[in-house]
């Protein structure tokens, strides 16, 4: 059956920076359809995504998203961003529980759902599992 939760996919390196605590910031066009503070699984993939596009991708943490506010010029650094545009959200990300070993997870645009395996270590996902 598995464990739901709810995915994002980020292209490379940005899902392992996620995971390594050195990209706080996820920054996005579109505010998230998630309640702050809410379990999302950070999934890494090769190539940005259209439409109904798809790729194989790697389950790398879960993260909470605990705000979502203007992406700022100064924001950069914290986004791992190499360019700024007016307009964009940054996605406040805390609580980073990075996975011991990746998880092979389709890559899928917005935010999706995804199960976990059964035996997945309910420690790193923490007391309250939203879906």
């Amino acid at each position: 059956m598995g464990i739901p939760i709810k995915a994002i996919s980020v292209v490379r390196p940005g899902g392992s920076l996620i995971a390594a605590g050195k990209k706080t910031l996820e920054v996005r066009r579109w505010h998230p359809l998630l309640q702050l503070g809410e379990n999302l699984l950070v999934v890494e993939n090769n190539r940005f995504l259209k439409g109904e596009d798809e790729d194989q991708g790697a389950a790398v943490a879960i993260v909470r998203v605990t705000a979502v506010r203007p992406f700022c010029k100064f924001d950069m650094a914290l986004a791992c961003a190499s360019s700024f545009e007016e307009g964009w959200l940054a996605w406040v990300l805390s609580d980073v529980r990075s996975l011991a070993f990746p998880i092979p997870v389709a890559a899928r645009r917005k935010i999706y759902e995804v199960e976990l395996p059964d035996d997945f270590p309910t420690a790193q996902i923490g007391a309250h599992l939203s879906v």
